[in-house]
């Protein structure tokens, strides 16, 4: 996802050639078209970089006014591309929009990826499920994670621990929680970034709602190591709950480039003695 500006303007083969320069050597496709050119570039960066496909992304139905591949009309293709790309797992990136509106809709969202999970294991590929925030809202006592879990035995948990925090969880705790089922976790960082100075302005110029809504916006995303989550616990809570990639992601990049973000991210991994994740 972060990568999505430079696979249209270099492709997707110079795209992770920069990647791996860096020290990764492992990327989840998503919002990327799969198109048999970006198949092709991407099959080529597994052989010439020794880049990983760790996981592609896929929705159960492609949603309106968004192209991409969907689980209902391309599951064929969706399998021939993940095995082209030796990529076991793949990922529901979000709960889709429409299943927000009530427990109930989120209740046959879980019940249908289900389905498509049990179809995928016999192809041997596993279906995951990324979090956000929202699925740590309360029903009846119950995280909304937890009964799309119970709701979708087959399917498996793609933690995202910048998320987790924001919904107001112990990311630690969460993936002891999901030990055993979590393949991929997302490490991006949390941060409580300074009010900017235009704000003031704001208030002084009596727009008070304006102000909260800066206020709000301190919260951000971040490079691994540059906000507050504690990844010298968190890395090692990931691969006891067994995950197989840690993925390094950002969301937002207040005027950084992705190629410093991505730097600045290993870099800090590196300083917390996690040379071995490369």
């Amino acid at each position: 996802m972060m990568l999505k500006d430079s696979f249209t303007e270099i492709g997707a083969f110079e795209t992770l050639r920069k990647v791996s320069d860096i020290g990764y050597n492992a990327v989840e496709i998503s919002q990327i078209p799969m198109t048999p050119e970006n198949v092709a570039e991407l099959d080529r960066s597994r052989s010439e970089l020794g880049m990983d496909i760790a996981a592609l992304s896929v929705a159960m139905e492609t949603p309106k006014g968004r192209p991409g591949d969907s689980l209902a009309e391309h599951f064929d293709k969706i399998v021939d591309d993940a095995k082209s790309l030796d990529s076991k797992l793949l990922r529901i990136g979000m709960l889709p929009f429409e299943a927000m509106t009530s427990i109930g809709a989120v209740i046959d969202f879980a019940k249908q990826a289900n389905e498509y999970a049990e179809r995928l294991r016999e192809q041997g590929l596993g279906l995951y499920y990324h979090n956000h925030h929202i699925e740590f809202a309360k029903f009846d006592g119950k995280y909304m994670l937890d009964i799309i879990a119970e709701n979708s035995p087959a399917m498996g948990m793609e933690i995202d621990v910048h998320w987790v925090q924001r919904g107001g969880l112990d990311p630690v705790r969460t993936l002891e929680k999901y030990a055993g089922r979590t393949a991929m976790v997302h490490l991006k960082d949390y941060r409580i970034g300074q009010m900017p100075e235009s704000a003031m302005g704001l208030l002084d110029s009596g727009d008070f709602m304006g102000f909260m809504a800066e206020f709000k916006n301190v919260v951000q995303f971040a490079e691994v190591g540059e906000g507050n989550l504690d990844f010298a616990s968190i890395i090692p809570a990931a691969q006891a709950a067994g995950a197989e990639y840690l993925l390094v992601e950002q969301d937002e990049l207040y005027g950084r480039t992705v190629w410093e973000a991505l730097q600045t991210s290993y870099d800090n991994l590196i300083a917390l003695g996690q040379s071995e994740l490369f």
